[in-house]
């Protein structure tokens, strides 16, 4: 336990910086569908924001969040007793990192000119990580239940 809260402040860090990313990527795809008929420089440059955004921080971060989440279950696995909020976050993790990989799908369809989402969708798209949020901070500060 002498090295939990340094894991803790880690998995915070690597939290936030996922969330930066899940916040930040879904705008990207808005200028990308909104702009893609001025020209091709603007959605190049887009492009390559939507690439690197996603491979250098958003993945990094992933993994970085859930290695140190085991690593502070695997220290302390009394938090498995402490009620069900450790599940209704982990729920809403695991929802999370399929909106991650949902995000490196229409970042692909978007690379191949297929995209048939509209920046509108993607204005309503962009706001599931800040409900996510929600749930996990509140389970996590408050554990309501």
């Amino acid at each position: 336990m002498a090295y939990y809260n340094w894991v803790l402040a880690f998995h915070v860090m690597s939290f936030t910086s996922w969330m930066a990313m899940l916040f930040y990527q879904p705008r990207l795809y808005v200028y990308h569908q909104e702009h893609k008929q001025n020209g091709t420089c603007f959605t190049d440059v887009i492009r390559i924001q939507e690439e690197k955004l996603y491979h250098f921080i958003g993945v990094p971060a992933l993994w970085a969040t859930l290695l140190s989440g085991l690593l502070m279950i695997w220290l302390n696995p009394g938090l498995f007793e402490s009620g069900i909020w450790l599940y209704i976050k982990l729920t809403a993790v695991v929802l999370l990192i399929a909106y991650h990989y949902s995000l490196g799908y229409f970042k692909q369809k978007l690379k191949e000119g297929t995209c048939t989402k509209s920046g509108k969708f993607f204005r309503a798209y962009n706001e599931v990580p800040t409900l996510l949020m929600i749930v996990i901070v509140i389970m996590v500060v408050i554990k309501p239940v």
